[in-house]
């Protein structure tokens, strides 16, 4: 069984390029969201010291740094994040099953007994079957995937980032895992850089424990009322999968 993970099941992606807009942003749709999430934009700019920040606000913070190195780097830096006080924290399932033992023992050593996980990414929404073909990757993002997720199950991730389109193969070979998925784009929402989207209404009833939404929140001309718009038509409180 998936714990809980938020309420609503709802992470907005701050994808902006400064720790003032951030915060701003952050503060303005806090009662409208279950969680924060930044990526490398903000990571290298006003750095890890932002995810504290965050945090003071009481909701949890997904730290999308997608590591990718040898296990003992990988190790290290997911301890140094979960000392500034992350959540989630997510690591490339390509990186090896080293990698990612080294990324879940790190975390937890840093984190000091507050909750904190490792997401596997498994294939980013930004690829589809062609692109992964034209890169030299022979199979299918769904049977990448299916691969990925069992191997993040074996090495004690607490889920996998994924794109809708694959929740499916998920639970056939690690049901247990958390299944977060970004690439949300509610009805008439452009899809931007993503291949492989799916509705905020579609991912949840295909079994998404965690939705990952930035710009349909973040470019809206009222941030917070987008997020309890999306939150509304979800019609759910705390996410759970058996």
């Amino acid at each position: 069984m998936v714990t809980y993970l938020a309420d609503p099941p709802i992470v907005v992606a701050l994808d902006v390029p400064n720790a003032e807009e951030a915060i701003r942003l952050a503060k303005k749709v806090s009662p409208a969201v279950g969680g924060f999430k930044i990526g490398l934009e903000l990571l290298m700019g006003p750095g890890p010291g932002l995810v504290g920040i965050l945090d003071q606000l009481g909701k949890p913070v997904f730290v999308d740094a997608k590591l990718h190195d040898i296990p003992h780097t990988v190790g290290r830096a997911a301890r140094q994040l979960g000392m500034a006080g992350a959540r989630w924290v997510t690591a490339h399932a390509a990186g090896g099953p080293a990698m990612l033992e080294a990324a879940v023992e790190g975390l937890e050593a840093g984190a000091r007994g507050r909750p904190a996980g490792i997401l596997a990414i498994t294939v980013l929404t930004s690829l589809n079957d062609a692109i992964l073909a034209h890169s030299g990757v022979p199979v299918t993002a769904g049977k990448l995937t299916s691969k990925r997720s069992k191997l993040a199950a074996d090495a004690g991730a607490e889920g996998v980032v994924c794109s809708v389109k694959e929740l499916g193969v998920i639970n056939e070979v690690a049901a247990t895992l958390a299944k977060v998925t970004p690439g949300i784009r509610p009805l008439g929402e452009d899809a931007g850089d993503q291949q492989r989207i799916a509705t905020p209404e579609e991912a949840i009833r295909r079994g998404s424990n965690l939705l990952v939404i930035g710009r349909p929140i973040t470019r809206a001309a009222d941030p917070r009322a987008a997020a309890e718009a999306i939150a509304a038509g979800l019609q759910s409180g705390p996410t759970h999968s058996t």
